[in-house]
């Protein structure tokens, strides 16, 4: 057992001695953190905290909370607010905080402006491979992780082809997300009954007082109510109680009835005893009534207060009564807003807006009263006289209003045009005329409507009359104009316009170039070309520079071109030419304008005249000679393109062209005698070409053989002299393998950035696909699209040669791709849709038509799609943006005669349309096109023959 000490230690219970440390003879010492010695900064001497008393200076060791430490080192402490500058926010890095206290000199805010511009010129240097870089990460990144919406696109497109019975019969979506949160359902609504059925016997009541058993009604009023005060003694009985009532419904019906009835009995005549409106559309006419709302009556109303107040404190305002009646108008208060006019009337009866008004809101005897009172106030308002003129329904009494108002106001144009325009006899208007430029001396549309209805001689005379008392005004200079040119004095006008500018000149007149030639335009249009053709002469040369004067004369001739004025154009042209006689480039613009607007003798006398002035342009005497052929004249061709000869020695086109119209002609022997000489004179690639083609079309296939290989010694990048050959070893010949060394050679020597080096791919890729070797079909196409990239041909036919395989799936594929390298290429969107099946063409073509940018092969696509869809004039509309967009493609035209002649009923006119529009174009390029009339059974056959011969071998489906 234990037993109590005798003693017990009495330090127990006393107090430590300071500094000490209980457990510090064991081994156990104290520890100090950043918390107790504070922040590592330097600070202020009167910031400067005590130093912190740790064991090992002999306290004891001070933690958070303790007596001695720093300010703000524990939670106790008051907290200083965080701020963005704040030193323990501060990035390490940074030297402001370590060099704080250092001054701030001029050469350190130098070197810091030197740093700056040294960091923004490097960053301007690698910006360029910066955001180049940038883009290809943004590129790479969207294709690695394209969007949900494309990832879906095709899967979206193709919900197109699902059935109704397919979308009928996928489930419903069940609620997943919210299965515990179930809505309460609503309970059960009963609609009430109608008063009919119960009325209606259903449940068997009766009514006292001799009533309707049937009805259920009472036809008589129960004592027992009469007294007013007490309450009936009985209630209704739904089991059929004799005492109960029920409320009449249908003499509610009734007595409506009687209501309206009354009321139409009040509006009908007292007299007849007939009504005067109309019973069945009378709840109608209470039907279209517009009903005023809270908002709109308390607008109103507001409104009305502050009208008060103005026409009160300011009576004389008249715009104040106007707007009043006008309130009580809106608020369908008419009487009240004639009352406010006629007062308004009365405190400004100098006001003539405030008459008008008035007389607006009465009636028409009325306002003719208050319009004569106005007139008494305001004799010389225009706008009242003309107001009680419109009031009149007689002629006459206009008249007499008019001639009442001009003897007031004889200085008013308006009132003198308007008593002019009631004048029926001539003879009475130009009396009328006369006195009105006696009065307004200065009105020049009183002075032109005299000289109109005045003789030759005296219409002169008020002209010369006008021009003295409006010297400014340039429309009688040209009034007199037109009237010479009427006369048929049509050499007068090169003095009268001249006259005119200078007169007008001198006078100060501000009428300017554009202006003169818009005056030109208008004498054009209303007849007077001389006219037109005068002012251009006399004033297209004002303020414009000697610098400038070529281009904007052809600027102002296009305009008028625009504008329809093809007269006025002339005259800029001809003006033009005068100044610039040996500029060709004018002489053309003036040849197409006449072959397009004028004449055929027009042009060729303008084409004889451009010969004569410009006679090293080859372009106007091609056209020259094509024009007399085309008008039949074959001498007279031959005679222009023989003077041709002789100003232009060795002019290839000329050569050319003379060639073509003996071959033209069935001239062969002197066409193969004229390439002889030209192979000499003009020794040219082209040249030899029309040589070789022109023995290989005769059927001398040596001599065109032979002619090949020395023009191939001489022009050996001339990708075309190669094509002739292949092609005459081919299918002439039929030596399939020497064609194939052609083309081989022919690719060696071609450049690769030469227009023909893709046809020459295509040639020898079809020889091998024609010889069965569709392997090496496919690697000459692969070969060819990776020396010449981006070329959709190439890819065309890539997927053409699948598609004819059989191999669909390749071609979908290399469709995919296609789009990719070329994704504004026509040509592969049209095959694009092609491929596609029947219910995704749409989405397909509308993708085509967005990429391609109006390319006319996706819009003859999607003018097929709508004429397979049964949609005549939406596929006809396409078919004409086609054509438009480029008359050159010679399938778009035939694809749209194709199409007009299969359709139903009378399309002779249309089809008889697009022939004539494609002679005018004269196709020359399209697929279809060219093989056709590259063909040499084809060879001298007209446009509309080929159009027609091309239209017939189209497919009519797509």
């Amino acid at each position: 057992m234990f037993h109590k000490p005798a003693f017990a230690p009495d330090f127990l219970s006393k107090k430590p001695p300071p500094n000490y440390i209980a457990g510090l003879g064991r081994g156990a010492t104290g520890f100090t953190t950043r918390s107790d010695i504070g922040p590592a900064r330097e600070q202020a001497p009167e910031e400067v905290a005590p130093p912190a008393i740790g064991p090992m200076m002999g306290g004891p060791a001070i933690g958070p909370g303790m007596p001695g430490m720093p300010p703000g080192a524990n939670g106790d402490a008051p907290k200083k607010p965080l701020d963005d500058d704040d030193e323990q926010f501060q990035d390490p890095d940074n030297e402001t905080g370590l060099f704080n206290t250092a001054p701030y000199e001029a050469d350190d805010e130098e070197a810091d402006r030197i740093y700056e511009e040294v960091d923004k010129a490097m960053d301007e240097r690698r910006r360029a491979r910066r955001e180049a870089r940038e883009r290809e990460e943004l590129e790479r990144y969207r294709k690695e992780r394209p969007k949900i919406q494309q990832q879906f696109a095709d899967l979206k497109r193709g919900l197109a082809a699902v059935s109704q019975e397919e979308w009928a019969a996928l489930p419903d979506v069940g609620d997943l997300v919210r299965k515990k949160g179930t809505k309460k359902k609503l309970p059960d609504r009963y609609t009430p009954s109608a008063d009919l059925i119960t009325i209606g016997g259903g449940f068997g009541s009766t009514v006292s007082g001799g009533g309707d058993a049937a009805s259920g009604f009472a036809t008589s009023i129960d004592p027992r109510m009469m007294g007013g005060l007490s309450t009936p003694a009985g209630t209704a009985s739904v089991a059929g109680d004799q005492s109960g009532i029920l409320t009449d419904f249908v003499q509610f019906g009734q007595g409506r009835n009687k209501v309206l009835g009354l009321k139409l009995d009040q509006m009908s005549d007292s007299v007849s005893g007939q009504s005067t409106i109309d019973p069945k559309g009378y709840l109608t006419d209470l039907n279209s009534m517009v009903t005023k709302t809270d908002a709109e009556i308390s607008d109103i109303k507001k409104a009305r207060q502050l009208l008060r107040s103005v026409i009160t404190t300011n009576p004389k305002h008249a715009p104040g009564w106007i707007a009043a009646a006008r309130l009580e108008e809106v608020a369908q208060k008419i009487v009240a807003a004639r009352e406010l006019a006629a007062k308004g009337c009365e405190e400004c009866p100098k006001s003539e807006d405030i008459w008008l008004e008035s007389a607006r809101l009465n009636s028409t005897e009325n306002a003719k009263i208050i319009l004569a009172t106005a007139v008494r106030h305001i004799p010389t308002s225009v706008k009242i006289w003309l107001r009680a003129q419109s009031l009149e329904q007689d002629v006459k009494a206009q008249k007499r209003v008019l001639r009442r108002a001009l003897e007031f106001i004889p200085n008013s144009v308006k009132l003198w045009k308007a008593a002019v325009s009631l004048e029926e006899d001539s003879d009475d208007a130009r009396i009328l005329l006369s006195r009105a430029v006696e009065c307004v001396p200065l009105a020049t549309e009183l002075w032109l409507a005299l000289a109109r209805l005045e003789t030759y001689e005296n219409a002169k005379k008020v002209l010369n009359k006008a021009r003295t008392a409006i010297p400014t005004s340039h429309e009688i200079w040209i009034t007199a104009a037109k009237l010479e040119e009427q006369q048929g004095n049509i050499g007068s006008l090169d003095k009268i316009i001249p006259n005119a500018v200078t007169r007008l000149a001198q006078k100060g007149s501000t009428l300017d170039r554009d202006s003169w030639i818009k005056e030109a335009e208008e004498c054009e249009k209303e007849g007077f070309v001389g006219t037109a053709q005068a002012i251009i002469k006399a004033t297209i040369g004002i303020d414009v520079d000697d610098d400038d004067r070529e281009g904007t004369w052809l600027e102002d001739a296009e305009s008028s071109v625009s504008h329809g004025a093809i007269a006025t154009a002339r005259a800029i042209y001809a003006y033009a030419l005068q100044v610039f006689p040996q500029e060709e480039g004018i002489w053309r613009k003036a040849a197409f304008l006449e072959k397009s607007h004028g004449t055929r003798e027009s042009l060729e006398e303008v084409l004889q005249r451009a010969v004569k002035y410009c006679p090293q342009a080859e372009i106007l005497w091609l056209m020259g000679a094509k024009e007399k052929w085309l008008a039949g004249d074959l001498p007279g061709a031959k005679g222009i393109l023989a003077s041709a000869f002789e100003a232009n020695q060795n002019s290839e086109q000329i050569w050319l062209a003379a060639i073509k119209l003996e071959v033209e002609t069935g001239e062969y022997g002197r066409a193969q005698a004229l390439l002889l000489q030209a192979r000499t004179k003009a020794d040219t690639d082209r040249v030899w070409m029309k040589s070789a083609m022109l023995e290989r079309q005769l059927g001398n296939l040596p001599v065109a053989m032979s002619l090949l290989e020395e023009a191939i010694t001489k022009f050996p990048q001339f990708g075309k002299l190669w094509m002739i050959k292949a092609q005459i070893e081919e299918h002439q010949l039929s030596n399939v393998v020497a064609a194939r060394d052609t083309l081989s050679k022919a690719l060696k020597a071609v450049p690769k950035s030469s227009p023909s080096a893709v046809t020459l791919w295509l040639m020898a890729s079809r020889l091998e696909e024609r010889a069965g070797q569709l392997t090496k079909s496919r690697a000459l196409l692969e070969k060819a699209r990776l020396l010449n990239p981006k070329q959709p041909e190439l890819w065309c036919e890539a997927i053409r040669v699948e598609s004819r395989a059989s191999n669909q799936a390749i071609a979908d594929a290399l469709i995919s791709k296609a789009l990719q390298e070329c994704p504004t290429s026509g040509l592969l969107w049209s095959e694009a849709i092609l491929s596609e099946s029947r219910p995704q063409r749409k989405a397909r073509s509308k993708d085509a038509w967005m990429k391609s940018e109006n390319d006319p092969l996706v819009l003859v696509t999607v003018a097929r799609l709508f004429w397979s869809e049964r949609k005549v004039e939406k596929a006809r509309n396409w078919f004409a943006r086609a054509v438009k967009v480029n008359p050159d493609l010679g399938d778009s035209w035939a694809w749209w005669l194709k199409f007009e002649s299969v359709q139903e009923g009378d399309t002779t006119k249309m089809v008889a349309d697009i022939v004539a529009k494609c002679k005018a174009a004269e196709p020359h390029h399209g697929e279809r096109w060219q093989a056709c009339a590259k063909d040499l059974s084809n060879t001298g056959r007209s446009v509309e023959e080929i159009l027609k011969m091309v239209a017939s071998s189209l497919p009519v489906t797509v």
